[in-house]
């Protein structure tokens, strides 16, 4: 069913992706006069078609749905050339420089615009983001010694106001790749205000692609913890008397922060007899609970679920706010992904950050599962990443197209074809190699153990 659910969204996700970007292409095509002779969703065999309009455009699905194209008029090609004097008013390659220019930019602007109404469409509704409120930090980490507190909110990151976790990621994320410091504005629970600086150095050889705000000391606060399913009712908290719905306020008699807190405390007990502060109905209590070793992970439990939500903050904007917001986000992912993609063509991000489809069909799968505001913000971000992807200059990509046209607007002449036929080449090896890079890059993710602890890197404990 997993597997079932992960192809069925990727479908979902790439393939409305796929028909609004050659839609934008056919639009315009249309809108200047030239003669679209197949809409194509996918590449290889035609597994369905059908032709509709005046110019019966035939409509076709094709075998791999990993991109598809639009079939015009033009003279370069023998099985699309002109065949009668109307036909050749509608040709492509006849019409200005300018017109070529704007009917291959409508497929990446189609897909940015499709980004702005999706996230326009979510903040209308309300997203649930988790708040800027930040958990206890240990006194070593860069966090603390800039003067960030457990508790306190993160209010602005460089003169940026921030509400959410994912903002204050973003605009710290921007400043590492920058290298410039971050100045974080800061509001205590009583509602005092002051500012934490960290410097450059602080942010030196931090892991962009990874948890970058966690290496600065710096992750989201959680709700006090309660207890939710007790699915073992031999087990260590079961045999203590806990029932779900506890709230866990101390462990021998030490406030608890959060659930984190918690998790660390039993997984480094030993074994050894932990006294639960514990509010019932209003009520105070005190459990004897004795955590007991999983074997197959070497991580003493207690076998209940702990219940510490993060924080989170509802943010609902009216209809222009809204597209004002897309419009934003959609312009920082763009900003973002360019930065990246510079990154890795200098040496400075790591090319194992490159992913192709089945990290896509991954994700694709998990915010399904995650529910329809996840999902719609994933086609979000991947039509973004569609549109800064196609607009690379790269031969065979929209992006070449407009090297193309922009050098004949420079030069007042077309380049000759055979240069053209060359780079078509190479754009095509180089896109190949592309691809078997992010496919080995997703195997290689695929393949890699699952982040669970090694038999010999367990707490050791006095009688081991």
């Amino acid at each position: 069913m997993t597997f079932l659910t992960t192809v069925l969204a990727f479908l979902c996700a790439l393939g409305p992706l796929i028909i609004f970007h050659e839609l934008g292409h056919y639009t315009v095509a249309r809108l200047c006069g030239v003669k679209v002779l197949r809409f194509s969703l996918g590449f290889g065999k035609v597994i369905w078609s059908r032709r509709f309009g005046a110019d019966q455009t035939e409509w076709v699905v094709s075998m791999l749905p990993l991109g598809g194209y639009v079939r015009m008029l033009d003279d370069r090609d023998p099985s699309t050339r002109a065949a009668s004097e109307a036909d050749q008013a509608r040709e492509f390659t006849r019409k200005s420089v300018w017109q070529r220019i704007a009917i291959v930019a409508a497929g990446p602007i189609a897909n940015f615009l499709l980004a702005i109404a999706v996230f326009g469409g979510l903040y209308m509704v309300g997203m649930d983001e988790v708040g800027t409120r930040v958990r206890a930090m240990a006194d070593t980490t860069p966090a603390f010694q800039a003067g960030l507190r457990g508790g306190d909110r993160i209010v602005g990151v460089n003169g940026v106001p921030v509400s959410t976790f994912s903002e204050l990621r973003w605009e710290t994320l921007k400043a590492v790749l920058d290298k410039s410091g971050v100045r974080l504005d800061v509001t205590q629970p009583g509602g005092a205000r002051y500012s934490a600086t960290l410097p450059p150095a602080a942010l030196a050889d931090k892991n962009v692609e990874g948890d970058l705000l966690g290496e600065l000391g710096i992750s989201m606060f959680r709700a006090p913890v309660s207890i939710g399913k007790i699915p073992d009712s031999a087990g260590p908290a079961a045999r203590a008397g806990m029932r779900p719905g506890d709230r866990v306020l101390s462990v021998d008699g030490k406030p608890l922060p959060d659930g984190a807190a918690l998790m660390a405390l039993i997984a480094q007990s030993c074994g050894r007899t932990l006294e639960f502060g514990i509010e019932r109905d209003g009520r105070p209590l005190s459990l004897a609970v004795t955590p007991e070793l999983n074997k197959a992970t070497n991580r003493y439990r207690i076998n209940a679920e702990l219940l510490s939500l993060f924080e989170m903050v509802k943010v609902t904007l009216g209809p222009l706010d809204a597209v004002l917001a897309g419009a934003k986000m959609t312009w920082q992912q763009s900003v973002m992904s360019l930065k990246m993609i510079g990154k890795m063509v200098t040496g400075q991000v790591s090319l194992a950050n490159l992913t192709g489809v089945v990290t896509i069909a991954d994700y694709a799968g998990k915010t399904a599962r995650m529910g329809p505001i996840e999902f719609l913000s994933f086609i979000a971000v991947v039509s973004v990443s569609l549109g800064v992807m196609n607009l690379l200059p790269i031969p065979v990509l929209d992006g070449g197209l407009l090297l193309y046209y922009s050098l004949e607007v420079l030069t007042g002449r077309r380049l000759p074809d055979r240069i053209v036929e060359l780079a078509q080449r190479a754009g095509i090896v180089f896109l190949v190699m592309l691809m078997a890079l992010a496919l080995f890059n997703d195997t290689m993710r695929l393949l890699r153990p699952a982040a669970t602890p090694p038999a010999n890197t367990y707490v050791r404990c006095p009688n081991d």
